[in-house]
């Protein structure tokens, strides 16, 4: 098998689907609940949506700037597109461990002040995980953009949906549930890591020089 058909292969591993549940995975909108609820305790209840509203759509802003200027950034870095999907695994492996495995509670220290970017925006959403996801997709399928695109709408979407109802969710489902859909998100996310660990040492293994 030629570089190219790795290449070729490795493009339609994702779907617009598959993309944007991994993308929801990786800004997990549940497990941001706690952070968001108390990061906005200080804020007035009635500017607690445009608050909100807002850092989803910074977050929005940076992950899409990051997707017209991923290739960019991995020609500049010199970093090949083997190397990203192998770096990111591991990456995902290890967000996916500490959603499955929490080592504090979920929560962000409050904020006298009402929230800007930190730690709303940047990084409970577009944090270093996201960053490194939507590059990948990108570095991978750069002609499929627009679907990327859409992705990240649609994900970006149901983390205002969520988050906005953030202090009813908790106070209806309680912590706990919440938890343990955190969790569950996390046993899903290992599995999606190690999957993407294996193709890209598999593709490593067959571009490799004899």
């Amino acid at each position: 098998m030629s570089a190219a058909d790795i290449q070729a292969h490795e493009t339609m591993e994702h779907s617009f689907a598959s993309a944007t549940i991994l993308l929801l995975l990786i800004t997990d909108p549940l497990g941001n609940i706690p952070i968001f609820v108390n990061a906005l305790k200080a804020v007035a209840a009635e500017r607690r949506a445009r608050v909100i509203l807002r850092e989803v759509l910074i977050a929005f802003g940076v992950l899409l700037a990051f997707m017209f200027a991923g290739q960019a950034f991995l020609r500049a870095m010199n970093l090949s597109e083997v190397s990203l999907q192998i770096g990111g695994a591991l990456v995902l492996f290890l967000i996916a461990l500490r959603m499955v495995f929490p080592p504090a509670p979920l929560v962000s220290p409050e904020t006298e002040h009402e929230p800007l970017i930190v730690p709303l925006a940047i990084p409970a959403l577009a944090g270093p995980s996201a960053l490194a996801t939507v590059l990948l997709l990108v570095s991978q399928a750069p002609e499929r953009r627009l679907e990327w695109i859409a992705a990240l709408c649609v994900t970006m979407a149901v983390c205002a949906v969520v988050l906005l109802s953030a202090e009813r969710l908790q106070r209806v489902v309680g912590a706990r549930v919440i938890n343990a859909f955190e969790r569950l998100m996390g046993l899903i996310l290992v599995s999606i890591s190690v999957e993407m660990l294996i193709r890209g040492i598999k593709t490593l293994a067959q571009t490799w020089p004899a």
